[in-house]
C-alpha cells in the first residue's frame, strides 16, 4: 500500500508519517511538499492507495489541487488535512472530489481512527437482494439502519462511540460501496433492496 502525504511543512509530514506507519505497518509512506513533487514520487514509486494533503500548497491553492489529484486518481481516497475551517470549506472540498475533510486541530486519536477506517478492509455480509452484487459489512448495515432513523452524524457517533470524523469515513465507505453520493441515495438504495 502506498500512502502519500502532501504538505509543505516537513514537521507536519513527519508527524503524520509516524501515525500512518502505526496504522499500516507494511505501507510505503511517501512525502511530498507540493503537487509537482507528489507527481514525481508517484511516477517513481507507483500510484497511491491513499492520499492525505494540505489544501493550500506552494504550487496549488484551494479546490484546484483537489481537482488535479482526482483527475489522475479518481478511485483513490483523498483526505484533506488542513488548517482551514471545516465550517467554511468542507462542503466545497467534498464537492470538488475530496472524500474526507479533517482539520489539523482535530485530536490525534480521531485522526488516527479516521485514517484507520479508510484503509481497513470490510468483513462483508451478503445482502438479502438475491441477484445484487452489493455486500455490506455489519457496521455498514448498522449505519443504514441509523440513516433510516434520521440520525445526524453526531448522534451516530454517540451511539457507536466513535468520533464524527470516523462516522464520515464509514459513510464514505458505505456510499462508495453502494455507488451513491448522499444519504438520500443510500436510503433509496437500501429501501429498494431490503437493507432497512
Amino acid at each position: 500500500m502506498n500512502i502519500y502525504l502532501i504538505d509543505n511543512h516537513p514537521l507536519m509530514r513527519e508527524a503524520l508519517a509516524i501515525q500512518a506507519r502505526r496504522i499500516v505497518a507494511t505501507a510505503k509512506v511517501l512525502e511530498a511538499g507540493g503537487l509537482a513533487e507528489f507527481s514525481a514520487q508517484a511516477a517513481l514509486n507507483g500510484p497511491p492507495d491513499l492520499i492525505v494533503t494540505e489544501l493550500n500548497l506552494p504550487d496549488s491553492t484551494g479546490l484546484g489541487g483537489i481537482s488535479q489529484i482526482k483527475t489522475l486518481y479518481m478511485h483513490c481516497p483523498l483526505v484533506i488535512f488542513t488548517t482551514s475551517s471545516a465550517a467554511l470549506l468542507e462542503d466545497a472540498c467534498i464537492t470538488a472530489g475530496a472524500d474526507i475533510f479533517i482539520e489539523k486541530t482535530t485530536p490525534v486519536n480521531d485522526i488516527i481512527a479516521s485514517l484507520r477506517a479508510l484503509v481497513a478492509s470490510d468483513t462483508t455480509l451478503d445482502t438479502r437482494t438475491g441477484d445484487s452484487t452489493k455486500k455490506l459489512s455489519k457496521r455498514q448495515r448498522q449505519l443504514m439502519l441509523m440513516l433510516n432513523e434520521g440520525l445526524s452524524n453526531r448522534e451516530i457517533a454517540a451511539r457507536m462511540e466513535i468520533s464524527e470524523h470516523t462516522v464520515k469515513v464509514h459513510l464514505w465507505r458505505l456510499f462508495r460501496k453502494l455507488g451513491v453520493n448522499s444519504r438520500t441515495q443510500a436510503l433509496h438504495f437500501g429501501r429498494n433492496n431490503w437493507l432497512v
